[in-house]
Parts: C-alpha cells; sequence; structure tokens
C-alpha cells in the first residue's frame, strides 16, 4: 500500500482522536460529580444524567468507533479497496453532516426527547406495567432493534423506499463509512418511524441512548472493511452482526442482497428465515453495490448520491427470492431500477 494512499486516512485519524481525548477529559469532569447522585436517584436520576451528557455520550463512540474501525482496515483489510479512500471518505463524511443538520433543524430534541415526552406522559406499553428499570431498558433496546430490521425489510420491499435505500446500497466499496450513508429523506423518514416506536413502546430515556449508541457503533463495525479470525467471526455472529455476516447484504446479486437485514443483534434474521451463510463467490470474488449503478460520480460522490433516488423508473423488488440470476434473467428486477 502507497503512501499516499494511508496519508488522508491517517491525518484525519489523527485529528479525530486529539478531540476525542479533549472531549473524553472534559466529559469525565461533568460524570464524576454526577454518577453518585445518578447511583442513589435509581432510573429517573440516571435519565438526567444521560440527558446532560447524550451529546458528549454521541461524540464519544461515534468518533471512537470510526478512529479504531479505519485504523484497522488500514492495518488488516478483508477486501483490497477499488475507489481512493479519500474520495469515499469525504463524500460518504459529507453526507452525515448533512444529516445531522437536517435532523436537529428539523426534530432538536430527536428520539430522546420523544422518549422523554412519553415518560411525561405515561405513553406506552413499558409506562403501563410495573418492572425493575434495568429490564425495562434490556427489553426496550432488544424491542428497538427488532424495529429496525423490519424497517429494513421495508426499505426492500416497497419499491418508491427502496429508492431511497439504494444510496446505501450503491456504494461500490464497503468500509466503516458505508454503514453511515444514507440519503437524507431516508433518515428523515426513520426518524419518523423511531418516534411511532417509542410512543407506542415507552421505552426510558437511557434505553433510548443506549440503542442509538449501539445502533451507530455495531453499523461502523459491521460494515468495516476489516479481516476477523474465521473461528471467531463464527462465534460473534451469534451475538453481533459480523462484517462477514452483513457484507453478504451488500452483494449485487438479488438473493444475497435479500439476507442479513440485522444491523445490531443477529438473531432476527435467523428467526425470520433471512439468515445467509457466506455470499457464493466468497468475500474476495463477490462484487458489492447495485448491477446497473457502476459510474464513480453517481455513487461516490454527494451530489450524485442526492440525486440517485430520482433516477430510473419505478418497478417492483422481490424480496424473497432466493434464487439465483444471472444480469441477463434479472431485467425488470429492482436491482436494474
Amino acid at each position: 500500500m502507497s503512501p499516499e494512499s494511508t496519508t488522508p486516512a491517517v491525518g484525519i485519524i489523527d485529528d479525530t482522536l486529539l478531540s476525542l481525548a479533549e472531549l473524553l477529559r472534559s466529559w469525565a469532569v461533568g460524570l464524576e460529580r454526577s454518577a453518585q447522585a445518578a447511583a442513589e436517584g435509581g432510573g429517573l436520576a440516571l435519565d438526567g444524567l444521560i440527558l446532560d451528557y447524550e451529546v458528549a455520550i454521541r461524540l464519544v463512540f461515534f468518533f471512537g468507533v470510526l478512529a479504531v474501525m479505519a485504523l484497522w482496515e488500514v492495518w488488516a483489510p478483508r477486501r483490497p479497496r477499488g475507489l481512493s479512500r479519500a474520495v469515499r471518505w469525504s463524500n460518504n463524511l459529507g453526507l452525515v453532516v448533512l444529516n445531522t443538520v437536517v435532523l436537529r433543524l428539523l426534530f432538536p430534541a430527536a428520539a430522546v426527547g420523544m422518549a422523554l415526552a412519553a415518560q411525561s406522559q405515561g405513553w406506552g406499553l413499558l409506562n403501563s406495567f410495573e418492572m425493575p428499570y434495568w429490564l425495562a431498558v434490556v427489553v426496550a433496546v432488544i424491542a428497538l432493534d427488532f424495529v429496525i430490521y423490519l424497517q429494513h425489510v421495508m426499505v426492500h420491499a416497497v419499491p418508491v423506499l427502496w429508492r431511497l435505500h439504494r444510496v446505501h446500497h450503491a456504494d461500490p466499496d464497503f468500509d466503516v463509512t458505508t454503514g453511515a450513508r444514507f440519503h437524507p429523506i431516508e433518515i428523515i423518514l426513520s426518524m419518523l418511524i423511531k418516534f411511532a416506536t417509542i410512543v407506542v413502546l415507552g421505552p426510558p430515556v437511557v434505553a433510548v441512548v443506549i440503542f442509538e449508541v449501539l445502533l451507530n457503533a455495531t453499523a461502523m463495525f459491521n460494515h468495516s472493511n476489516i479481516r476477523l479470525p474465521l473461528g471467531l467471526d463464527r462465534v460473534l455472529r451469534w451475538l453481533v452482526v459480523t462484517p462477514d455476516m452483513h457484507r453478504v447484504h451488500h452483494s449485487t446479486e438479488d438473493d444475497e442482497t435479500n439476507s442479513n437485514f440485522g444491523f445490531n443483534l443477529p438473531w432476527w434474521d435467523r428467526l425470520m428465515g433471512t439468515y445467509r451463510d457466506q455470499p457464493r463467490g466468497g468475500h474476495l470474488g463477490m462484487t458489492i453495490g447495485i448491477r446497473s449503478y457502476r459510474e464513480p460520480r453517481q455513487v461516490s460522490w454527494l451530489p450524485g448520491l442526492l440525486s440517485l433516488p430520482f433516477k430510473g423508473h419505478i418497478s417492483d423488488y422481490a424480496i424473497n427470492r432466493r434464487t439465483w440470476a444471472d444480469g441477463s434473467q434479472q431485467e425488470g428486477s429492482s436491482r436494474e431500477v
């Protein structure tokens, strides 16, 4: 690997680690003052502590996981890169920044604010039953993850939603930044679904923060271009979605894309019959992306990503297809729209 190919990523990682260290120092001071009060006050005090440091918690985990996965990709990549890291990172992370601004403008309180409103009004199933606080948190995190699985299946099954979601799938490479690459309209839709789920479920505030931190961290982990020992991967994929497990989902082949929908917990794919162990071409031989969208300016640059949902015609998406067909037999399938 040439020095030119690694310098942009290493520079970004160095800056990220310095910012992360400063954030950790300021966060630790606040935590030291508040931890005892949270321990003594139970669930409500813990919710208050989470609210006080929500932004810091999110930033620490986001930049921390991003830095670790990026370094891992440099040291032990699973597949060779097809495009410059500088091009892909600048555009994929540019989309992340845009999405963050859009969400903060439209939903300043975000999911945590909705959880706080549900708690204060007594909305949702978990606010209707007496149970230990820790159990409510565990149940809420698992339930929210199942909803994300169902949402993921839905955006593959409904043609108009697939047009949005293909921004994520059209990435011709597969690395840590792919995990955060979504069209702004899909991000808004996802937040609205999350709001509805919170109103129905009534999760504790801390459960929502834990879930979102876990979801972001595991999405970056399982989209990373990293090599895990095969034995470790076999064990881990019973507990969490691994990169080799989720990479199958980013294949250009319909039946492989229609599998392994989980982002965090791997159990839903096994229970729902959407689990696939390995790609038929192997991880080095498989093709990542969408068959008919390969032009770099359309699938790797920000203007192309923002316009991608409005390209082509709407057709069906055969989400239950489980047989392989070559390109000549796939005309009319959603992989071609």
